[in-house]
C-alpha cells in the first residue's frame, strides 16, 4: 500500500517563516557590530561590481581589480570629507562676527520675550545656566559614547574596505555557496533571485548618487540665488543627507538657514531657504526619484517608513541608511518564496486598480466574494423597434430579388413598335 507524504498545512509553514525571521532580527541585534560593516561593504561591492568587470575586460587580474576599484571607492569617499572638512574650518575662521550676530539676534528675542510674555533676563539667564550645569554632569557619559562611536567607527573604517575586497574577489565562490545550499530549489530559479536582487539594490544605489548629485546642484543654485554664503558647502551637505530617506533634505535646511539668520539683516532669508529646500525635496520626491530610479525599486511608503523606523531601532544611524536597501532585497526574496509571496506583494508598491475609486468592489469580483451584477434588462419601445428592424431584415432576406426586380425599366409593347 503506498503511503502518501502528509503535506504541513499553510498555517505552520507561515509560522515558522516567520519565527525564522524573528530569530534573524535578533541575531542581527546581537551581532550589529561585524554586521553594519559587512552590509555596507555589500553595497559598496556592489556599486564597484561593474567597474571590477572593466578592469578585468582589460586583462587585470581578478585581485588586482578588486584593490584598485576599494581604492578608487577611498579616494571619492575621502576627497567628499576632505571638502566638508575644509569648508567647516573656513566657516570657522568667521565664527567671531558670527558669535557677535548670533549674540544680538538672542538678545532680541529676550527683549521680545520680555515684553510680550513677561520673562525677566535674569530669569532666563537662570535657566539657562541650569541647564548648562545638567550638561556638564553629564558629560561623562556624553564622552564615554562619543568616544565608543568613534572607535566603531574606526572599526568600520577598517572592515568596510576589506570585506568589500573580498566580496569583490570571491564574488563567485559566493554564488556557488548559495547554489549548493539550495539545492532542492531549481538552480535557475537561484540564479535568478540573485540576479534579481544584485539589479534592484544597484539600481537604488546608482539612482541614489545621482538624484544626491542633482539635489546638491538644485541647493546650491538657490542658496546662491538667495545671496547666503558657503553655498556649495551646505547644498552639498543637505544632499549627503539624503541618506536618510524622507527627512534628509528637512534635516539639511536647517544649518543652512540658521546660517542666514545669524548672518542676513532679515528673517525672510532664513525662511527662503527652508521654503527652496521644501521644494526641491517636492521635486525630488515627485519628479527626479521616481524618473531616475523608476520601479524597479517597488516599495510602498508605508513599508518604507516602517522598514527605516525598524532599521533605526536595530542599528542606530546606519540603519536608517541600510533600511531601503535591506527592504528591496527582502521583498526579492520573498516574491521567490512561494509561502512567503504574500509579504512581499505587501511591501511593493500598490497597482492603479488598487488605488480606483470602486476598487473595493472590483477586487470582491475578483476572487468570488461577490457576483458580478446582472445586466439591465432592456425597455419594451428598445424591444418592439429591435423587433421591427429584425421582421423587416427578414422579409429582405426571404426576397433577395425585390432591389433587382425595381431597377429593370418597364418593357414596351411589341406592337407599338410594329406601329
Amino acid at each position: 500500500m503506498e503511503i502518501k507524504p502528509i503535506k504541513k498545512p499553510y498555517a505552520i509553514d507561515l509560522a515558522s517563516s516567520l519565527l525564522a525571521l524573528v530569530l534573524i532580527l535578533l541575531l542581527m541585534y546581537a551581532t550589529q557590530s561585524v554586521l553594519v560593516p559587512l552590509l555596507f561593504a555589500i553595497l559598496i561591492s556592489i556599486m564597484l561590481y561593474p567597474l571590477a568587470r572593466f578592469f578585468e575586460r582589460l586583462r587585470f587580474g581578478r585581485a588586482f581589480s578588486a584593490i584598485l576599484c576599494v581604492l578608487i571607492a577611498i579616494a571619492i569617499i575621502s576627497a567628499i570629507m576632505w571638502f566638508i572638512v575644509h569648508q567647516s574650518i573656513i566657516i570657522g575662521k568667521d565664527a567671531v562676527s558670527i558669535k557677535e550676530k548670533v549674540l544680538s539676534v538672542f538678545e532680541g528675542l529676550q527683549t521680545w520675550l520680555q515684553t510680550q510674555f513677561g520673562i525677566e533676563r535674569t530669569e532666563m539667564m537662570d535657566k539657562m545656566r541650569e541647564q548648562s550645569n545638567k550638561a556638564l554632569e553629564n558629560a561623562g557619559s556624553v564622552v564615554s559614547t562619543t568616544f565608543g562611536s568613534i572607535g566603531s567607527t574606526l572599526a568600520g573604517v577598517v572592515l568596510v574596505p576589506l570585506f568589500a575586497f573580498f566580496l569583490l574577489y570571491y564574488r563567485d565562490f559566493f554564488r556557488e555557496f548559495f547554489f549548493k545550499a539550495f539545492k532542492s530549489s531549481p538552480q535557475s530559479k537561484v540564479d535568478s533571485t540573485l540576479n534579481r536582487i544584485y539589479e534592484v539594490v544597484q539600481s537604488y544605489l546608482l539612482g541614489l548618487v545621482t538624484v544626491m548629485g542633482i539635489v546638491a546642484v538644485l541647493n546650491t543654485a538657490g542658496l546662491m540665488a538667495l545671496g547666503i554664503d558657503y553655498a556649495w558647502f551646505f547644498g552639498t551637505l543637505a544632499s549627503l543627507l539624503m541618506l536618510l530617506p524622507y527627512i534628509g533634505i528637512a534635516i539639511g535646511s536647517i544649518l543652512p538657514a540658521l546660517f542666514a539668520l545669524a548672518v542676513k539683516d532679515s528673517a525672510w532669508y532664513a525662511l527662503g531657504v527652508v521654503a527652496w529646500f521644501q521644494v526641491v525635496q517636492f521635486l525630488e520626491g515627485n519628479i527626479i526619484t521616481p524618473n531616475i530610479v523608476g520601479s524597479k525599486v517597488s516599495i510602498n511608503p508605508l513599508m518604507a517608513i516602517i522598514s527605516i523606523l525598524l532599521g533605526g531601532m536595530l542599528f542606530g544611524l546606519s540603519g536608517l541608511i541600510l533600511a531601503l536597501p535591506l527592504t528591496a532585497t527582502i521583498k526579492v526574496i520573498f516574491d521567490s518564496i512561494p509561502s512567503m509571496e504574500a509579504f512581499g506583494f505587501l511591501i511593493g508598491e500598490p497597482e492603479k486598480q488598487h488605488l480606483k475609486r470602486n476598487a473595493t468592489q472590483e477586487l470582491l469580483m475578483k476572487w468570488g466574494i461577490v457576483r458580478p451584477p446582472k445586466p439591465k434588462p432592456k425597455k419594451k419601445e428598445d424591444t418592439e423597434e429591435e423587433k421591427e428592424k429584425e421582421v423587416v431584415i427578414i422579409v429582405e432576406e426571404a426576397n433577395p430579388h425585390k432591389d433587382l426586380e425595381q431597377e429593370q425599366p418597364p418593357k414596351q409593347d411589341d406592337s407599338s413598335e410594329n406601329k
